[in-house]
């Protein structure tokens, strides 16, 4: 974790982040959320833009208190997943092992945010550990194990090097990959020691890092970043459709630019999550539908990200982006191209 992150409302007011009047209030957020932003972060906020992407994306904010009988303290249904501390089984051929509970930020949609900060404890215990590797490798059908959290990487790179290990040591894991915010948040961390311990022989491993809006994409991100790459570690990027920070398909795009121009692949576009105290943050899925038609065939495919939701209670994600196919009679349809016109397949001769 940053050690000079921004951590209580006091330090925001400090900072000219936040009013003074407002300490109270956010006080009462602080005390139930985790709150933490990076100098890197902190550096890119506008204090006089009321309305500022990033801010919105770390401040706390009062509406943070009122939760919508909708949201729920595990808005992804992983505890029901879980069969041992750190595990995530899910999907057939692929398991989440949570590492750690702290992140370098606490993003403010968070969906595990009841389940991360201090007071949470930092990491799995040696034991929790164990259990959690024993029960990966007594499951010869997992093809794939994602490192997450909280986020992997705020560990000491010794720690990093001997999980992804001790996970290639298991030998049926051929893919690693690794869900962080640090190379945006706290780029200063990725160092050619902790890159080179992502680096295993006999396991492929990916990064997938984190941004919603351009301005996150810094000179000294993308540098973190280009650091995987050169080594031989794809990055792909997840962000999260958030009202206020990036639901206009104008920043959208810059965002999905911004990426593939740092050697980063746009992989998720996730509707928002239920999770408690985030409704002021939300779009709909109409809304996030007709973003994603202003995207096709205007950006490259290689822009395109695929926009997902997960479904509440542990069903796992699913497409919802825009259709372009309508079916007629049986072996006819009509598909819409970037523009919205339709037209017949197959052709009629």
């Amino acid at each position: 974790m940053a050690a000079n992150a921004l951590r209580q409302p006091a330090q925001l007011v400090e900072a000219g982040l936040v009013p003074a009047d407002n300490r109270a209030e956010l006080e009462a957020v602080a005390a139930r959320y985790a709150v933490a932003i990076t100098p890197a972060m902190a550096d890119l906020i506008d204090p006089a833009d009321p309305a500022d992407p990033v801010a919105r994306q770390f401040v706390p904010d009062g509406s943070e208190l009122t939760v919508a009988p909708e949201e729920r303290p595990d808005p992804i249904g992983d505890d029901s997943h879980s069969p041992v501390e750190g595990i995530v089984h899910r999907y057939p051929d692929r398991v989440l092992l949570k590492l750690a509970h702290v992140c370098a930020v606490y993003c403010r949609y968070c969906f595990r945010r009841e389940q991360v900060g201090p007071g949470k404890g930092r990491a799995l215990s040696a034991a929790a550990l164990d259990a959690a590797l024993a029960y990966i490798g007594a499951h010869p059908d997992i093809w794939e194990v994602i490192l997450t959290g909280g986020d992997p990487l705020v560990l000491s790179v010794r720690r990093v090097r001997s999980v992804v290990r001790r996970i290639a040591a298991l030998g049926h894991v051929k893919v690693l990959r690794v869900h962080t915010r640090v190379p945006i948040a706290a780029p200063e961390r990725i160092t050619p020691t902790l890159v080179g311990a992502l680096r295993v022989e006999g396991l492929a491993t990916y990064v997938v890092t984190h941004a919603n809006h351009p301005r996150e994409l810094t000179p000294a991100a993308r540098k973190a970043c280009a650091r995987f790459v050169d080594a031989g570690i794809p990055v792909l990027s997840q962000s999260v459709l958030l009202r206020g920070v990036n639901d206009d398909a104008e920043t959208l795009a810059a965002l999905m630019r911004a990426f593939v121009e740092a050697r980063i692949k746009p992989y998720y576009l996730h509707h928002a999550d239920l999770a408690p105290g985030t409704a002021h943050m939300r779009t709909t899925i109409a809304e996030g539908q007709a973003l994603m038609r202003a995207l096709h065939g205007r950006l490259s495919g290689l822009c395109q990200p695929g926009y997902v939701l997960d479904i509440p209670g542990g069903f796992g994600k699913s497409p919802v982006g825009p259709c372009y196919l309508h079916a007629d009679a049986p072996g006819t349809y009509r598909v819409e191209d970037f523009n919205g016109r339709t037209h017949g397949y197959p052709p009629k001769a």
